[in-house]
């Protein structure tokens, strides 16, 4: 995953596997190779459409497609990039399940994000509404260092448009660091929805790790760009984090952060169970025509 390419963005294309190629092809009928193998993260805007073929490719290769709306300001649905792996979610699930371990795991992701231990006898509710607090300032600290007019994160998931341009930023810029998070969570073996800090959404636990990062990356490039007033913010946002992850090398962080965070609740991870193995599974190549086994 360190070596890959954090994403790309694909619209208005057929996504198809051409002599074992990963391409797309536009509306003229012209090809451009994608390599599969060397991406973390593929965003399939709307006007997009993927064959059998190239799904099963990209999830051989195990790199994630992700569905989301123009300009990847909404996430529809992912796919599964073939990591995942059950003593790693048994071992997610029972630190989150447990009231102690989540919130020793919680004060880590605390720490980590702050440069500063989390203040002692706090609950997780009361922990989240520091952050939330502190984020807040952070907000309008960013703001008035670019000199950009904020009134608060307010957006509406139904209507873009409603948003200011500083908002419109943020939520471009969020979607792109929830894509590649939810890469490397996946790649890693661990479930999206198991959260510690959030809970009860599809992508709890990409927030709670993107969430480590956000303040680093993405939230201060999203009100610098926001300062410029750009015509087509939400692509000056996308560009601009493409560029980021890449000379950042984001990926090569975020895998060994969530062990990190994990480790905080001093609870050894399960070893892979001796069972389990893949199942057999016919393979077409050896198959006749009529479906029975060659020799």
């Amino acid at each position: 995953m360190k070596d890959r390419i954090s994403m790309i963005f694909i619209e208005y294309g057929q996504i198809d596997v051409l002599d074992g190629a990963f391409v797309v092809i536009d509306k003229s009928g012209v090809r451009t190779h994608i390599p599969v193998g060397s991406v973390a993260c593929i965003m399939l805007e709307p006007g997009t459409r993927v064959s059998h073929a190239a799904v099963k490719l990209a999830s051989t290769v195990g790199t994630l497609l992700v569905w989301v709306g123009e300009a990847g300001v909404r996430l529809y649905a992912s796919g599964q990039p073939g990591g995942a792996r059950a003593d790693r979610l048994l071992y997610q699930a029972k630190l989150a399940l447990d009231d102690d371990l989540r919130l020793k795991v919680v004060r880590k992701m605390y720490e980590f994000r702050f440069q500063e231990p989390a203040p002692q006898r706090r609950s997780v509710e009361q922990l989240r509404g520091i952050e939330g607090a502190r984020v807040r300032e952070t907000y309008k600290l960013l703001a008035r260092q670019y000199g950009v007019n904020w009134s608060g994160r307010n957006y509406d998931v139904s209507d873009w448009q409603k948003g200011d341009v500083a908002n419109q930023c943020l939520s471009a810029a969020t979607s792109c660091l929830y894509g590649i998070t939810e890469a490397a969570v996946l790649a890693a073996g661990y479930a999206p929805a198991v959260g510690f800090i959030h809970t009860g959404k599809p992508l709890s636990f990409v927030y709670d790790i993107a969430d480590l990062f956000k303040f680093d990356t993405v939230v201060p490039l999203a009100f610098r760009i926001a300062s410029k007033n750009p015509a087509n913010p939400d692509r000056q946002v996308r560009l601009a984090c493409r560029d980021l992850f890449r000379t950042s090398n984001i990926l090569e962080k975020i895998i060994p952060t969530i062990e990190d965070v994990l480790a905080a609740g001093e609870v050894s991870p399960p070893s892979l169970p001796a069972e389990s193995v893949p199942p057999a599974i016919p393979n077409p190549e050896n198959l006749g025509n009529e479906g029975h086994r060659t020799k």
